[in-house]
């Protein structure tokens, strides 16, 4: 134990005293986590529509300012004809226009249809798709409205009662901080951990180190202590922050949690072994760590994108994941209170056994 110990207080050394490394373990899961919890908002809001009135009535003012005065549509000038539409879609001044052609008042003064255009920008599909959606149900409650400003009620029709639960008020970043944990926590940890040994095969220390009494278990366990106490305090300040700053609930347990995340760093402490075993220097290393790492985790673990909507082939992948289970783990004990996540979680333990044995015996063939 002594030796481990020995082991771990000189990596900690090291960690002090390389600034990148401090950098990396203590300000980037900060940084990230801020960055995104405030930039990925899955509701858009805000978006820029300008407004082609060719009838320039009470109707149109009407509808007009009906349909701008929500939190999702603003108003991003006026046109004066149909020609400058598509310059400002080039210029990216708006994502839509909404075109009132002359007659509107008196179409609807004499009980006759009186459409309106839409003219959406539809390179990037999704925004289109948002911004029409938006729009059209601000044109059905104007419609609304003017049908009971007349005394004349709709015809009875059914619709939805939604019930939100677990994110009444969907907030973004309810989901979004819960998913940066599981991205932040296996790269940093699997990053760091991959120049651990690298680091002395490159100084030359390696060797001195094999000198001394000790197996090679005891110089990756002494390794790896420091990078699992860094994990722990990274999953402290993620969850900190996604508690005081985004307000995110906990309705599960701390505790279940908490022996979640520790199965789920030991998955990523052994990825980061098993890429130094593999690698010479420590640029390959972290450039191999960051691909295994951030961009799977980011694109197929569910983060942003739902495994189910994916393509097979992609689930098959995402299941290979670590974070696609952990995902599932930190959102139900966070969100929906559930603490029972059997499955998931011996799908994370047979990953994490089955890397650290692969990694011990590449390491053992290496040290030998």
């Amino acid at each position: 134990m002594r030796i481990i110990l020995a082991i771990a207080a000189k990596e900690f050394l090291h960690i002090l005293r390389d600034p990148r490394s401090l950098t990396v373990a203590l300000l980037m899961p900060l940084m990230m986590v801020l960055l995104y919890g405030y930039a990925i908002d899955m509701e858009l809001r805000h978006l820029p529509v300008a407004v082609l009135d060719l009838d320039q009535s009470t109707s149109s003012r009407a509808l007009i300012r009906d349909i701008t005065s929500s939190d999702f549509i603003r108003e991003a000038g006026r046109l004066s004809s149909r020609e400058e539409i598509e310059p400002g879609f080039h210029r990216q001044q708006f994502l839509a226009a909404l075109v009132i052609p002359r007659g509107h008042a008196r179409a609807l003064a004499h009980g006759e249809d009186a459409p309106v255009q839409l003219v959406v920008d539809g390179a990037d599909a999704a925004t289109a798709s948002a911004v029409y959606n938006y729009l059209q149900q601000a044109l059905q409650l104007h419609n609304l409205g003017r049908l009971e400003s007349q005394g004349l009620r709709p015809a009875a029709s059914m619709q939805p009662a939604p019930v939100f639960r677990f994110n009444p008020q969907r907030v973004s970043a309810w989901f979004i901080v819960p998913g940066l944990a599981a991205i932040v926590l296996i790269m940093i940890c699997a990053l760091l951990t991959s120049i651990a040994i690298v680091r002395e095969k490159e100084t030359g220390t390696l060797e001195q180190v094999l000198t001394t009494p000790m197996t090679p278990l005891q110089l990756i366990l002494g390794k790896l202590q420091p990078y699992l106490l860094i994990g722990i305090l990274d999953t402290v300040m993620i969850f900190a922050v996604g508690r005081f700053v985004f307000q995110v609930p906990m309705v599960g347990s701390w505790w279940a949690l908490a022996g979640y995340t520790l199965l789920y760093l030991w998955v990523s402490l052994a990825i980061g072994l098993l890429i130094s075993a593999l690698t010479k220097t420590q640029q390959v290393a972290m450039l191999v760590a960051l691909m295994v790492t951030l961009l799977p985790t980011l694109m197929l673990s569910g983060f942003i994108f739902s495994v189910s909507s994916m393509p097979l082939p992609l689930q098959v992948v995402s299941h290979a994941i670590p974070a696609t289970w952990y995902l599932r783990i930190v959102r139900g004990v966070m969100l929906t209170g559930v603490n029972g996540w059997p499955r998931e979680a011996l799908v994370l333990l047979g990953m994490a056994l089955g890397l650290t044995v692969l990694a011990m015996k590449r390491f053992s063939r290496r040290l030998a």
